[in-house]
This record gives C-alpha cells, sequence and structure tokens, in this order.
C-alpha cells in the first residue's frame, strides 16, 4: 500500500494577531490527515458513515516543535501503529516543506454504530476491518 501524506498551506484565519498558526487547527490538521489517510487507502469516509459505522475521538495530544505561520506549506504523515477490533489510534507527524518536524501528536478511536454502542468491525463490517488492518500492517512504510 502506497499513500500521500496530506499537504496544504496554513489559512490566514487560522492564525493569531502574530501571524503564527494557532494551535489548536493542529488537531483539525489531524481530522483532515485522518480522512485523507482512510480515503487513500481506498475506503471514503462517507461510505464508512453511510454503512452505520462512526469512530468518535477519544483522546487528542499533540506536541508543538516549531511554529507555522501563514502562507506555509505543511506535510502531515499518519499511520495507525496497533489496531484491535474495537479501538486503534493515529500517529501524526506534521512537517514543513524543508522536512523539519515541527508537531507530532496521536488521537484514539473507536468505532461505534449510530446509536454510540461499541461495534466489532471484524465481526459486522469485515471489509472495513481489512483496510484498517492494512493500513496498521504497513505502519510508517506507507510513505515512499
Amino acid at each position: 500500500m502506497q499513500l500521500t501524506p496530506y499537504t496544504r498551506k496554513v489559512y490566514y484565519y487560522e492564525t493569531d494577531k502574530m501571524g503564527i498558526a494557532h494551535h489548536s487547527n493542529y488537531i483539525r490538521w489531524f481530522e483532515e490527515t485522518r480522512v485523507h489517510l482512510i480515503e487513500e487507502a481506498g475506503l471514503p469516509f462517507e461510505t464508512v458513515e453511510q454503512r452505520g459505522i462512526m469512530s468518535p475521538v477519544l483522546a487528542a495530544e499533540c506536541e508543538y516543535m516549531l511554529p507555522f505561520r501563514f502562507g506555509d506549506t505543511f506535510i502531515v504523515k499518519a499511520y495507525i501503529p496497533e489496531f484491535g477490533k474495537m479501538r486503534f489510534d493515529v500517529i501524526y507527524e506534521i512537517y514543513g516543506e524543508d522536512g523539519t518536524l515541527h508537531a507530532k501528536g496521536r488521537t484514539s478511536h473507536c468505532f461505534v454504530d449510530t446509536d454510540l454502542r461499541p461495534v466489532r468491525i471484524k465481526k459486522t463490517h469485515p471489509d472495513i476491518y481489512d483496510i484498517y488492518s492494512q493500513i496498521c500492517d504497513a505502519g510508517d512504510r506507507l510513505y515512499g
């Protein structure tokens, strides 16, 4: 499996008075990257939700090293280090165009149905389980 990192520029509205990207945006960038990761693996996010599966965030953390400014391009690499039947984590690394690590973080998730009850997707949605499992098996080798 070969994936492309999520890349875009910092928007003006994401910055503070000093022109620096506000820390809250990094968590949003994690979400954008997570959607990108799953879609790149061949599983459009809308398809998962249409089939009655959601993956809410249980926890999020971010370590900030260097700021981004308005107009900077950032590149996010993400992978799933471990994958269980009901829960998973995503690891994120956010780089500048020059390859310098600016931030890293993790989000934790579970699978639930539309009534927010836990779901064991290996039993109920084996095709979705297989894609998440492939992402996990590929680990950080996803990016060429």
